[in-house]
């Protein structure tokens, strides 16, 4: 029974972070010999309402309003919205005070009572009057074409929703956190462009995303990661969420670990709180393909695989106690993980980097995070009103 266990455990820890990448190679290489894709006519481009939820962003705010007029997009189709609730520095101010270009058409959206980004962003939804909205957050930086590549696949009727893809910005200083973040979501990235070649994207980061306005629903006001919940029930109704790895939205990496773990830790508790609220996907015989991409890419990372890991190690200490040497030689191969991980910790408190410890130490951070999200959600802790990480 412990081996089943040992067993069964690792092959889901291993399909979960390694192995469902592997899988979806193979199916879309499949899907590209037997449906070869068939590109096509370009249409008129379509007007868009581009959408800034900012709060406190004074020193990034100029910049971002200097990034978002240099998009190449033609003026008379944009219209630019700047929701600003809840900022009590001079965000707002500069927003308002800001030498537009007369061709510009722009609207700030103010009140004092900060509400969470879901509800920033809803009362944008509310004066939206066209057929794409694209969201962006306020201190990252989009690249001039992302507009162009985006709005194409909207030519598409089943796509309603498109993902940008988010890079992060790091230095030679930045800490090794931030070194794995960096990774991940390069990996994450390849991860999104082979799951929409299968279909569908699996929630789009809010850093970047686009949305057809016709597929918009609101979201309930106490959803933690609204982005991802929002393209999901998009996904649910049928539509695709395609990816865009030409449009892209780079910000800088957390200030410290600390400030990391804040943004981890929400993440988790809101991951853990869409798998609840996402429940019916979980029935492969109701969505299919998108039920097996959901539990593959996300639930499994969210649930099972954190839980089995400690479990894991457990069960192979039992087994390596009974003299078998291949559990041996694999409660050894786990010791040397969690003491690499941990000592790109130790190491990290003395502002050293090595990059071999990198991805253990990342890994471990991430999972470490699915439980405090987990018992933050339990306990109520965590409020759409969150803290923002300090970036670097």
């Amino acid at each position: 029974m412990l081996e089943l266990i040992f067993w069964i455990g690792l092959a889901i820890i291993l399909y979960a972070y390694l192995g469902y990448g592997l899988v979806l190679w193979v199916l879309v290489r499949l899907k590209r010999l037997l449906f070869p894709l068939v590109p096509r006519e370009d249409q008129p481009l379509p007007a868009v309402t581009f959408v800034v939820c900012a709060y406190n962003e004074e020193d990034w705010i100029r910049q971002k309003i200097e990034n978002s007029l240099a998009l190449e997009y033609p003026r008379p189709l944009i219209r630019f919205c700047f929701v600003t609730d809840g900022s009590d520095d001079h965000t707002a101010d500069i927003v308002r005070q800001y030498p537009y270009p007369p061709d510009v058409e722009w609207q700030l959206l103010h009140q004092p009572e900060r509400c969470g980004k879901i509800a920033a962003f809803q009362r944008a939804m509310a004066q939206v009057q066209t057929p794409i909205v694209v969201s962006t957050d306020a201190n990252t930086f989009v690249n001039r074409e992302a507009l162009l590549y985006m709005v194409k696949h909207f030519n598409d009727p089943q796509v309603g929703a498109v993902a940008g893809e988010k890079r992060i910005a790091m230095s030679e200083k930045d800490h090794a956190s931030s070194a794995g973040e960096g990774i991940y979501w390069k990996y994450e990235s390849l991860l999104k462009k082979w799951d929409a070649e299968l279909w569908t994207v699996v929630g789009a980061a809010g850093e970047l995303f686009a949305i057809r306005t016709g597929c918009y629903e609101p979201v309930p006001p106490d959803t933690l990661v609204e982005d991802f919940y929002m393209t999901m029930r998009i996904a649910q109704k049928g539509f695709r969420v395609a990816y865009e790895p030409n449009a892209w939205a780079a910000e800088s990496s957390s200030a410290s670990v600390a400030e990391e773990m804040k943004r981890k830790v929400r993440i988790a508790a809101g991951g853990l709180q869409a798998v609840v609220r996402l429940a019916p996907l979980l029935n492969p015989l109701r969505y299919g393909l998108l039920s097996f991409q959901y539990i593959s890419h996300r639930v499994l990372r969210w649930t099972l695989a954190p839980l089995l890991l400690p479990a894991l190690l457990i069960v192979n200490l039992l087994l390596a106690a009974e003299g078998q040497l291949l559990y041996q030689v694999l409660l050894g191969g786990q010791i040397l993980f969690y003491l690499a991980a941990l000592a790109g910790w130790l190491l990290e408190q003395r502002k050293l980097k090595v990059k071999a410890l990198f991805i253990p130490y990342y890994f471990c951070l991430m999972n470490w995070a699915m439980y405090a999200g987990f018992v933050r959600l339990m306990r109520g802790k965590q409020s759409v009103i969150w803290e923002k990480a300090k970036r670097g």
